[in-house]
């Protein structure tokens, strides 16, 4: 059969050509967006008077019958139909006549592919925040578990001061709230209709764009014709939040990769989220982490690959913007599966409580405590400073660590100490110092908790909200 654009052409299209333009092998997994974008259009068609109630029905109809096959796997599309809209649209005329021509009046293939991609990334939108709550969920509750639990915290990967493994935790509740904060904020920006735009300069059709996006659940509508068939801003603001948060992931796996080992010794994955070797029996790889470390760089990869397609695009659509979908799709697989896994993992993961109090008291994470101290007592910080670097030497030199000097040694480096030194270097002392709003001291982190089981009730009500709006 010919193209159902095929009027213009006198010779059939080369069968390269047909293969390397069209895009059903991947588009296709906007089927149902595209069959609900043109519900909504052929009834506002008819609402409009623009084709009789009769065709109008017969239409609704068939698309029915039509995404009843598709969900049964039950279509075979077609390259020489080149993407998913002209493949429904063949089978709808298959199935119901040429009545089903009638589908398109009004409308151009560049509004109707804008507006699916729009009702896909809604729907992810929704997804990812509540897999983000999810995860948010797991990590505040291993917090709970671990509010006297105390590791040491690093700069440079050097220990740096004793922290709360709790604090620790919160630290990335915190990071993926932020994502939530983004997901929602781009949600009215996603809601937004392209559908009645065209091609690129409206329509001489009498449509309602704003019942359509009534009947779609859109918030609002393009406000430019040329905008909104040329508009792919919405996707690159989802890939560069996918971005941050694969990148957020990457940060959390490297940590749980490196606590795993056993130089560190600090966590243990369960079982179900590790492998082996095949060589080596005794191994066991913490692959999950590994695996969302190394996904980061493709999610980053499709971000720029869709930046480097636009960044020269005349308006309004041009054959190159098919390019934004393989990458939109990809990411989405790619961060699902990542958030799918972590929760779970988070959840199920064990915390070596005595491997990491053991680290904290074989360092000199306590020192600047002893400043502290010293300045309290008068002296200068940079002096402190200069003291404790000294008393630090000495200790290494001598094989021990701060808790291990008696008060005589102590008063080596200053006559400012007293026996009170030794309650001031107790990591738990060290910790609960830092008494102040977002510090590690469990009153401090305790409250932290309790402001995050807040926000995650409001996001998971969010989700509720928005999950029934899309409906």
């Amino acid at each position: 059969m010919s193209k159902l654009w095929g009027g213009r052409f006198t010779k059939k299209t080369d069968q390269l050509v047909e293969e390397y333009t069209a895009s059903i092998m991947f588009d296709k997994e906007l089927a149902e967006e595209d069959i609900q974008g043109s519900l909504a259009h052929v009834t506002m068609l008819g609402k409009q008077g623009i084709l009789p109630l009769d065709d109008v029905e017969k239409i609704k109809d068939g698309l029915h019958r039509v995404l009843q096959r598709i969900k049964r796997d039950d279509i075979e599309f077609s390259i020489s139909d080149e993407d998913i809209h002209m493949n429904i649209e063949k089978t709808l005329i298959d199935d119901i006549g040429p009545v089903g021509g009638k589908l398109h009046t009004g409308r151009s293939r560049n509004d109707q592919v804008a507006t699916d991609m729009h009702l896909y990334l809604r729907k992810r939108v929704v997804e990812f925040v509540d897999l983000l709550q999810k995860l948010q969920s797991a990590l505040v509750e291993q917090a709970k578990a671990n509010v006297d639990t105390i590791l040491p915290g690093y700069t440079h990967l050097q220990r740096a001061q004793p922290i709360l493994f709790a604090h620790h935790m919160m630290a990335y509740v915190s990071m993926f709230g932020r994502d939530i904060e983004r997901l929602q904020d781009s949600y009215k920006r996603v809601n937004t209709l392209p559908l009645g735009a065209g091609a690129l300069a409206g329509t001489t059709f009498p449509i309602d764009r704003h019942y359509v996006a009534s009947q779609l659940k859109f918030d609002r509508v393009y406000e430019n014709s040329l905008d909104a068939v040329s508009d792919r801003d919405f996707i690159l603001e989802f890939l560069s939040q996918a971005s941050i948060i694969m990148m957020h992931l990457s940060r959390l796996s490297e940590e749980f990769i490196m606590w795993s080992s056993t130089e560190f010794h600090f966590v243990e994955l369960d079982d179900a989220f590790c492998t082996g070797s095949s060589i080596m029996p005794q191994k066991k790889n913490p692959d999950v982490p590994e695996l969302v470390r190394g996904k980061t760089g493709r999610v980053y990869g499709n971000l720029v690959g869709l930046l480097t397609v636009l960044k020269s695009l005349p308006l309004a659509y041009n054959k190159d913007m098919q390019e934004d979908k393989e990458g939109m799709f990809d990411t989405v697989k790619t961060l699902q599966g990542a958030l799918q896994l972590f929760a779970p993992m988070v959840a199920t993961m064990k915390v070596n409580k005595d491997r990491m109090r053991q680290a904290v008291n074989q360092d000199f994470s306590n020192a600047t405590d002893i400043a502290d101290f010293l300045v309290n007592k008068g002296l200068p910080f940079r002096q402190a400073h200069e003291v404790i670097g000294k008393t630090v030497l000495y200790c290494i030199q001598q094989g021990k660590y701060l808790l291990d000097l008696t008060l005589d040694e102590f008063k080596q480096f200053s006559s400012l100490f007293d026996d009170r030194i030794y309650a001031v270097l107790q990591p738990e002392q060290v910790v609960n110092a830092r008494n102040v709003y977002g510090g590690t001291a469990k009153p401090q982190v305790t409250e932290a908790i309790a402001r995050a089981e807040v926000e995650l009730a409001a996001t998971a009500a969010w989700v509720t909200e928005y999950v029934e709006r899309s409906r």
